[in-house]
């Protein structure tokens, strides 16, 4: 039994999908990186100066205000940061949109490749030649269409 399961497990790694499995976590790590930075750094800054200089990361509801003893906390204060929930709502659709176009760009090459080019379209066929019957007929009409 133990046998099987790993020559299952070689036959997966060997095949390649761990490898890229790996490359796509570890690009899948910086990208999100990359996103969280142009959120953070770029973007909020701008949506927060627009609305009169908030910072979204200091958005906060507080629920229990902080217990001092002159300057030592007793109980911390409990809050709801909702301000960091919606800066990170942006990153999420910042990254699942950068996705979606990724994926979109590379469905159509892949749709262009399969596609085969269109066959140029064959040549009209020259009519028959008649036969001798209708040359007959036609010869038979044109005497007719004579005599009226």
């Amino acid at each position: 039994m133990k046998s099987k399961f790993l020559a299952d497990f070689k036959e997966f790694a060997v095949k390649g999908n761990v490898i890229d499995m790996a490359v796509g976590v570890i690009i899948g790590g910086a990208f999100g990186k990359i996103v969280t930075s142009l959120v953070n750094d770029v973007i909020m800054p701008v949506v927060g100066k627009l609305i009169g200089g908030l910072n979204f990361t200091d958005l906060k509801f507080v629920i229990t205000k902080a217990v001092m003893d002159g300057e030592t906390v007793v109980t911390p204060e409990v809050t709801l940061n909702y301000g960091n929930f919606i800066q990170n709502v942006v990153d999420f659709v910042i990254i699942a949109f950068s996705i979606f176009v990724m994926i979109k760009l590379l469905m159509n090459l892949k749709r262009k490749k399969e596609e085969p080019a269109p066959a140029p379209e064959p040549e009209p066929a020259p009519a028959p030649e008649p036969s001798n019957e209708e040359k007959l007929l036609a010869e038979i009409r044109d005497l007719l269409k004579e005599k009226k």
